[in-house]
């Protein structure tokens, strides 16, 4: 009973410490992880408990501690499962030009033009292809959060014109995502035009980082992790 106690501790310890990061362990990036260190650490507590009451007698230290890893998992609740799949999606748009950030629960995907689509064309460009085949297969494997797909433009020619090009570019992006198996309901799409920009359109430079495409993973409501 005794070593089953000090296991139980031991592997509560782990998870909180693990919940209690202060950085985003993929960018170094701070975050907030309050959440995941106090439902990561119940969970482990529950999860050692429910492993040691099933197990034999002999085995119930081994049992807590399997326990206690599975459920400080499931407890950490999104915010574990969004450090998967933020490493998984690093991981797979490495070299390709795509940038991965991470906002708290939220995951976006910067996609910049030079790769996306031609100047003033909503077909995909070929050397998109590869990017959102990766970005297609991730996202069936995470199947837990929201699309939202934005398309982006710099401000050359009319408003109007750049308002129907990003929508046309969006929509492009996720009829290709869909034709690859990721679920229509999952997937939302926007046109921002030239209202977003992240660079003065007054050089070229500053025009290429406008024309983007930008996709955002939300948590699903009600979803389980």
């Amino acid at each position: 009973m005794k070593t089953f106690s000090r296991l139980t501790l031991a592997a509560a310890a782990v998870a909180l410490a693990a919940g209690c990061a202060s950085q985003n362990p993929y960018d170094g990036q701070p975050r907030d992880t309050n959440k995941t260190a106090i439902y990561g650490g119940l969970g482990a507590l529950a999860g050692a408990a429910v492993g040691a009451a099933t197990s034999s007698s002999k085995d119930r230290g081994k049992g807590a501690l399997i326990g206690a890893a599975v459920g400080g998992a499931a407890g950490a609740g999104y915010g574990y499962y969004a450090d998967k799949q933020e490493a998984e999606l690093r991981r797979s748009m490495q070299g390709t030009g795509v940038e991965v950030q991470r906002q708290g629960d939220n995951i976006q995907l910067i996609m910049p033009g030079n790769i996306t689509f031609a100047t003033d064309s909503a077909e995909i460009a070929s050397s998109f292809y590869g990017p959102l085949n990766n970005l297609a297969s991730s996202f069936r494997q995470y199947n837990q959060n929201s699309i939202e797909i934005v398309g982006h433009t710099d401000s050359t020619g009319s408003r109007a014109h750049n308002m129907s090009l990003s929508q046309r570019r969006a929509q492009s992006v996720a009829d290709y995502l869909r034709a690859q198996g990721v679920d229509a309901s999952r997937l939302s799409t926007y046109g921002a035009g030239p209202d977003r920009p992240v660079a003065t359109n007054a050089t070229a430079d500053g025009r290429a980082q406008n024309r983007r495409v930008e996709v955002t993973l939300r948590p699903l409501p009600g979803a389980q992790y």
